[in-house]
């Protein structure tokens, strides 16, 4: 009774009731002490009654900073499901600035939700600084947080090693119209992809003229090329030039093809000897007069590209029908090709289009690529990166809403956890030491320390009344690390309170795990909650992968969701 009556009389210190507290001390000294502490009793009663509805807790994830460093500051209220929840917006935080507002996280219980709200702020000026209590309106009720300390300190800055520089005059910026510029960001890549699609066709096209150019036989492709000349009526402009450089390339490029992959390039006294070798050997069954003919033909055209010579039209006729008679001979004296050659044409034929195949497709890969790269920048510009994140891999806080969560109670006095799976026990052999003076050690867990999540759950109650030294716990949590082969372990501690009021101390950090059967090394988060209720010593711990939020969110939850369950005390 003298507990309660000292709890309630924080409370009425707390909320600064004068007028109560002179009732009360009227009523002591009145009716005397018993019946004081029953109007006591009741008027806590009342109190405790309205509280059960809805609790306000508030948590830092550190007490001390650096100038400009994010402080997370967290908000918990567990309230019933007809209350409406409003956390404090605005400058409230002064003297600390507010920096980032995240989402209300909201957890399901069996006598209504817990929301929790986490703000980001910093200071820049060093310091000691109290961030005042909070309001937040739980129905048509004003609940406030506790006041919270906060040390900000400098940053130290080496001027032996760092330059010092002169300060800068002012410089005058011109401001450009940011819609301008956010529809130009817009235009960019859309110019870029349809000067790279209008590129993509024109070069397809050519490729294809090219490829139906070179399904057509040589022999039938110089045909045609003479009825071109002839339809040109370039004689008739007096283009002398261009009309024996056309028949000359004809003649060539045919025998280039047929012949000698060299005629192209030759001069006219170099094919011609080529040509007569041929024949002489017996390769090619071509007379003289046809070789004649044709040197002269391309020595009168070479006149007329270099020499400007001009012949009449008749001879110019004339050279024509030369050069298709040289066509169509040169295509008789050419010999049948063997099997080997035709084998060896099909073979060529084939890798060709292996080749083509393999082009098409890396073209259109390259092509799907950029349609995609396009459509998530376009994504990124309308809807954030943020937005973007949620398409690819889903809405995270879905995810975990749709997780079939496991509430149980675990070891005496009995803990309630909401985890995703539920804590195995472990059995181990205790010392005869620990016989003697433990009454009972329980262990539960789920998970490793090198899988994304692992959750620990560790009671102990001993034979004998023992007051628990908490920090000391705190003390040996990088000895039961190291124990199980973490190294670079970072610990930072604060007090910590549940919902329902049982006071601990909550460890939290960094820690390197190898990895089993590889050299890579895993950097994992940890939080620990250690508590010494009811005469034992109780400690929840939480290791999860430092690089997925998804992880990071299911340990916050099961960490915020810890409470003695004090029903089946």
């Amino acid at each position: 009774m003298r507990v309660m009556l000292k709890n309630y009389w924080a409370i009425l210190n707390k909320e600064d009731n004068s007028d109560l507290q002179m009732k009360i001390y009227d009523l002591r000294s009145s009716i005397g002490v018993a019946n004081a502490v029953r109007y006591c009793a009741g008027v806590l009663c009342f109190f405790l009654g309205f509280g059960s509805h809805a609790q306000v807790t508030t948590t830092l994830d550190a007490t001390t900073i650096k100038i400009g460093e994010e402080l997370r500051y967290t908000i918990t209220v567990a309230a019933d499901t007809t209350n409406a929840v409003v956390f404090p917006e605005g400058e409230t935080f002064k003297p600390l600035e507010v920096i980032a507002s995240y989402a209300i996280d909201t957890t399901k219980q069996t006598k209504g939700y817990v929301l929790t709200k986490e703000y980001g702020l910093t200071q820049f000026d060093s310091g000691q600084y109290t961030i005042p209590r909070q309001e937040v309106l739980i129905g048509s009720r004003k609940a406030y947080s506790d006041s919270l300390a906060v040390v900000v300190n400098d940053v130290v800055v080496d001027t032996t090693k760092q330059k010092l520089y002169e300060i800068k005059p002012m410089v005058d910026v011109v401001v450009e119209d940011s819609g301008t510029n956010n529809y130009l960001w817009w235009l960019i890549p859309i110019v870029l992809v349809l000067l790279g699609l209008g590129a993509f066709l024109w070069f397809r096209k050519k490729k294809k003229q090219e490829a139906k150019e070179d399904e057509i036989p040589p022999y039938e492709r110089a045909m045609q090329a003479l009825q071109q000349i002839d339809a040109s009526d370039l004689l008739a402009q007096d283009s002398h030039k261009e009309y024996y450089s056309k028949l000359s390339d004809t003649a060539r490029k045919y025998i280039d093809e047929e012949l000698y992959d060299r005629a192209m390039e030759s001069t006219t006294d170099e094919l011609i000897e080529y040509l007569q070798q041929q024949a002489k050997f017996g390769t090619l069954d071509l007379d003289t007069e046809t070789i004649t003919a044709l040197e002269e033909v391309l020595k009168t055209a070479d006149m007329a590209k270099f020499a400007k010579s001009k012949p009449n039209i008749d001879t110019a006729k004339g050279d024509r029908n030369v050069i298709e008679d040289v066509i169509h001979k040169t295509k008789e004296a050419i010999p049948e090709p063997t099997a080997e050659e035709l084998m060896a044409d099909e073979e060529f034929r084939r890798i060709a289009e292996e080749k083509a195949k393999k082009k098409k497709l890396r073209l259109l890969i390259l092509g799907g690529v950029g349609v995609v790269l396009l459509a998530i920048a376009i994504f990124v510009g309308v809807k954030g990166v943020d937005g973007v994140k949620k398409m690819i891999v889903g809405d995270i806080d879905a995810k975990i809403e749709a997780i079939d969560w496991v509430s149980s109670s675990y070891g005496f006095p009995p803990i309630t956890m909401r985890t995703p799976a539920v804590l195995i026990r472990n059995n181990y052999k205790t010392t005869k030491a620990q016989k003697e003076a433990l009454q009972k050690a329980e262990n539960f867990s789920a998970g490793s320390l090198t899988s994304d999540l692992y959750t620990t759950l560790a009671t102990v109650q001993f034979k004998e009344k023992t007051e628990v030294d908490l920090q000391k716990a705190v003390e040996s949590v990088v000895g039961s690390f190291e124990q199980q082969g973490a190294r670079n372990i970072i610990v930072k501690t604060e007090e910590y309170e549940t919902l329902g009021g049982a006071k601990g101390i909550k460890v939290f950090g960094t820690l390197e795990i190898p990895e089993e059967g590889s050299d890579a090394v895993l950097k994992k988060e940890y939080k620990m909650l250690n508590f010494a209720e009811y005469g034992g010593f109780q400690q929840i711990t939480v290791v999860y992968a430092i690089d997925n939020e998804y992880v990071q969110k299911i340990a916050e939850r099961i960490i915020n969701a810890v409470e003695f369950n004090t029903e089946q005390e």
